[in-house]
């Protein structure tokens, strides 16, 4: 038994059909199972370069597609890597985007988002990004802001008044704001005024009142104390002052006068040198006389307390008249013949007790030696005995008693030789 080999059906059948003719038919039968065979050869043999040639084709068709699709869908995945979702808020405005920036100061840069020295940016412009972050970007506004009365320039990131205060640390309780907790502050700026609650003692009538205030003067203050200043009342410090915290302050009633004085004006004593007189005599040749001037004075009370008059204004209603004194330069001789070596001081001590500007009860005698006013000057003196220096008065008893011995001094002339 011989095995037949397993052939595909089709193939199969023809083979056997052209088997079968070639039987049959002889010669004839070679010819046309030759035919049949070559043609079958033949188209075989087409239909199979066919089919490798279409193959051949759409590989070399598929091979750069592939390529393609293989370089775009690497791309893609490295677009998705480096691509990261931000939400980016500006000054309040939050909006979520996509960016291929490294760290925060790139992401700005992208966006046109320029900062200051004064602008919040958080993270910090070099911290890197990661999807999923967000960037918040605070706008600097230049406030000027006066607090209790001292003024300066501050820089903020608020964009309102009331979180302009938090940022400040100003207690807002019972502070007077000129403007609104609410107010919205601009790129611009603000200008901010703001006196806060102070506790403040007056006193005032002899009371003790304190209040809490923001007041922005010592005046106003003093109103809503319930006092009222009249006419000169004042405080101890200026009215105008800012009330601090803590300080107490009187209230000073006060009280205004006027008066009017008449005063002495003091006359001048004009004094010129004489060669004519002895040296040490002076002779009056004018008396002088004082003048009188009108005087204004402010008068001052506070709280019942009188204060030194003030000198307001003043007019003259007669003028001085000066003194002129006549002083003698001329030197006296040390000695007069015949008297030297008297005791003169023990005349002088009996006489007048030594003292060269003595004068009797009656006013006639004058002097060391008692002269009277017409002797002394027939010895050449001048003016009273009495205004004379002493070593003059007694050069003159000298020549007197060279005129008429101890004759003039009847009571005490024995003290000459005693």
């Amino acid at each position: 038994m011989v095995d037949t080999p397993l052939v595909p059906r089709q193939t199969a059948g023809t083979e056997g059909a052209t088997g079968r003719a070639a039987t049959v038919g002889g010669g004839g039968g070679r010819a046309t199972g030759t035919g049949r065979a070559t043609g079958t050869g033949r188209g075989s043999r087409r239909r199979k370069s066919t089919r490798s040639t279409a193959g051949a084709e759409g590989l070399r068709r598929f091979v750069p597609q592939a390529l393609v699709v293989a370089f775009l869908a690497g791309g893609t995945s490295a677009f998705v890597v480096h691509d990261k979702a931000i939400r980016l808020s500006v000054d309040g405005k939050p909006r979520t985007l996509h960016t291929f920036a490294d760290d925060v100061g790139e992401l700005l840069k992208d966006e046109g988002v320029a900062i200051g020295e004064h602008d919040l940016v958080a993270p910090a412009p070099g911290a890197e990004l990661d999807s999923g972050d967000e960037v918040v970007v605070r706008y600097g506004r230049p406030v000027t802001l006066t607090l209790d009365g001292h003024r300066r320039q501050v820089w903020t990131t608020a964009e309102t008044v009331d979180e302009a205060l938090r940022q400040f640390g100003v207690r807002a309780e019972g502070a007077y704001l000129s403007a609104s907790r609410s107010s919205r502050i601009g790129r611009s700026g603000l200008t901010l005024d703001i006196r806060t609650e102070r506790t403040v003692t007056f006193m005032a009538d002899g009371r003790e009142r304190t209040l809490r205030t923001n007041a922005s003067t010592v005046r106003e203050a003093v109103a809503q104390a319930g006092i009222t200043l009249r006419n000169q009342d004042t405080t101890s410090v200026s009215p105008d002052s800012f009330p601090r915290d803590g300080q107490t302050i009187s209230v000073m009633r006060v009280t205004d006068s006027r008066e009017v004085r008449e005063e002495t004006i003091p006359y001048k004593v004009e004094r010129s040198d004489d060669a004519t007189l002895a040296a040490g005599t002076e002779v009056v040749e004018r008396n002088g006389r004082n003048g009188v001037r009108r005087v204004t004075y402010a008068l001052r009370t506070v709280n019942g307390v009188k204060h030194k008059p003030r000198r307001t204004g003043e007019e003259t209603l007669r003028e001085p008249v000066s003194r002129i004194v006549r002083v003698g330069t001329k030197k006296l001789p040390d000695s007069v013949a015949g008297a030297d070596g008297l005791n003169w001081s023990g005349l002088a001590a009996c006489e007048s007790g030594g003292r060269a500007d003595a004068v009797d009860p009656s006013g006639t005698y004058g002097g060391l030696y008692q002269f009277d006013t017409q002797t002394w000057q027939s010895l050449g003196g001048t003016g009273r005995p009495q205004d004379a220096p002493a070593s003059e008065q007694t050069y003159r008893a000298k020549k007197l008693y060279a005129q008429r011995g101890a004759s003039p001094w009847p009571h005490c002339g024995s003290r000459l030789s005693g």
